[in-house]
């Protein structure tokens, strides 16, 4: 896998989720987000994070346990981000198949489209965690990349969908959003709701929709 070049993820500033309150330990958090994704998590010290906010290590340790637990809630705080919007993209949609996709399609592309460093992390850096620490967040994930692939087949047994494989295809659709942040840049020609269009075009392509 080509890593996102090192200058680009440098002088990205990309806020968290709103659902991190506001507070030293957002800061951390967010620090911490861009020296993962620039540095990856095994070349970045605490001693780095609190460089960054020009604080004593200390001041971390009494936030999170060990750098561990900083990434830990990285991971966490993305993956619920991720299936959040997945979850309410699917309520939205009504019962078709076709208009499933799209939605989940669009909303998967939005989150990794808006917060590329976060995707970077969550997917890249997980494998550093203990199993322990990594474990609630893989579950959201399993439950994540299940809300397609169950949608796919209810298309597939509607006579809706004709994929070659089904869980081939749901792995090569979800993988076109997790490519985003290593070669899209925001602010140019293509705007993110229309790469999200592009996307669901793209995936119900890939599934051989009917009509």
């Amino acid at each position: 896998m080509r890593p996102l070049p090192r200058s680009r993820l440098q002088v990205q500033k990309e806020p968290l989720p709103r659902t991190v309150p506001e507070g030293t330990r957002r800061r951390i958090l967010e620090a911490a987000l861009r020296l993962f994704a620039s540095q990856g998590f095994h070349g970045t010290s605490i001693r780095d994070v609190a460089k960054e906010l020009e604080l004593q290590p200390s001041a971390l340790y009494s936030h999170f346990p060990s750098k561990e637990h900083i990434l830990a809630a990285l991971v966490q705080v993305g993956h619920e981000a991720h299936h959040e919007a997945l979850r309410t993209a699917m309520l939205d949609a009504g019962n078709a198949p076709e208009a499933q996709v799209r939605a989940l399609i669009r909303a998967h592309t939005v989150t990794h489209a808006t917060h590329p460093l976060l995707a970077v992390v969550v997917n890249e850096e997980v494998n550093a965690l203990p199993p322990e620490l990594a474990a609630p967040a893989l579950v959201l994930r399993q439950q994540s990349a299940a809300l397609l692939l169950q949608v796919i087949e209810r298309g597939v047994a509607l006579g809706r969908f004709s994929p070659p494989h089904p869980v081939a295809t749901a792995a090569a659709i979800s993988a076109m959003g997790v490519r985003i942040p290593y070669w899209y840049e925001p602010g140019g020609a293509l705007d993110i709701d229309s790469l999200a269009n592009i996307h669901a075009e793209l995936a119900l392509r890939m599934l051989g929709a009917r009509g």
